[in-house]
């Protein structure tokens, strides 16, 4: 068994230790990164890597694509296409013992619910360019694993949260914001969530799509408050949503609002979550557990 990610990033770094620890320790990893010191810490970690930026083909990285049984893409979509389908499908093509595929994509994929708990099945956003260019690369990617008749789990990934990225690091440098939009809520996740249920999912060979998120959607002020207490410092200043400052993307982002379900990947591999909320998460960061 040998495992191929595109974007060797925080998820599939997260991925690719859960797969040693659950399926075997002596599974290879090859995977794709776009820095120079990125490789050699990769390297370090026992990672293979190769350069890919997704706007070229992976000069290098053929030979290890093709000998992999697995193969995991973490990069999102450039320019309105996926960079793996289209710098590397002859090198996908020709994988003679491709055993299972994994994409990771976005719970924006969805319409914002006002709030409301939606699964699997809920309305797509028909608006959004973003969660069209994702909606096409995830039927890109079933078509594909059809044409190849092997399995493909697609993960709706929310908020990703983990060690060095979290309310704890922007309240430690001083860049954490507690902005109040009443009613507002969002999921997300802890990366060694996202690292176990992967590495469960390629091992029993799961096929769908996924949702994959905490138990609990929360305000995102809540989690300010929360780290806050936890570090003991003071939390920042509560400032109403239409009068606080921020991008244009910032903005977009508090435009969505949803509960977005994770029932269905717990009850296909019969687990619950490691972080199940942001209050469990928070503290194994803090406790560095």
């Amino acid at each position: 068994m040998s495992v191929f990610f595109f974007g060797m990033g925080f998820s599939s770094r997260a991925t690719a230790k859960a797969i040693h620890e659950i399926i075997d320790p002596e599974t290879k990893v090859f995977g794709t990164t776009r820095s120079r010191p990125k490789a050699e810490e990769l390297l370090r970690a026992g990672i293979k890597s190769h350069a890919f930026d997704g706007r070229a083909p992976g000069l290098m990285l053929a030979a290890d694509l093709m000998k992999s049984t697995h193969v995991i893409v973490s990069i999102p979509p450039a320019n309105g296409i996926d960079p793996v389908l289209a710098h590397h499908r002859g090198e996908l093509d020709k994988i003679e013992n491709l055993q299972w595929l994994g994409y990771f994509s976005s719970v924006g994929v969805y319409a914002s619910s006002n709030g409301a708990w939606i699964d699997e099945d809920a309305p797509l956003d028909t608006k959004d360019e973003r969660a069209l260019i994702r909606q096409k690369v995830e039927q890109q990617w079933r078509d594909y694993a059809k044409s190849r008749n092997v399995p493909l789990t697609i993960f709706r990934i929310a908020g990703i949260y983990g060690p060095s990225r979290s309310v704890l690091t922007k309240l430690e440098d001083g860049t954490a914001h507690r902005i109040i939009k009443k009613g507002q809520v969002f999921n997300r996740v802890h990366v060694d969530d996202i690292g176990r249920i992967t590495a469960l999912a390629m091992k029993e060979k799961l096929e769908g799509t996924y949702n994959l998120t905490d138990d609990e959607p929360a305000p995102p002020q809540d989690l300010v408050t929360f780290g806050a207490k936890l570090m003991d410092v003071k939390p920042p200043k509560a400032v109403p949503f239409d009068k606080a400052e921020m991008s244009d993307l910032a903005r977009l982002f508090y435009g969505d609002n949803k509960r977005v379900s994770n029932a269905k990947i717990k009850q296909a591999l019969g687990i619950e979550l490691l972080r199940p909320t942001f209050r469990e998460g928070l503290r194994s960061i803090y406790n560095g557990t």
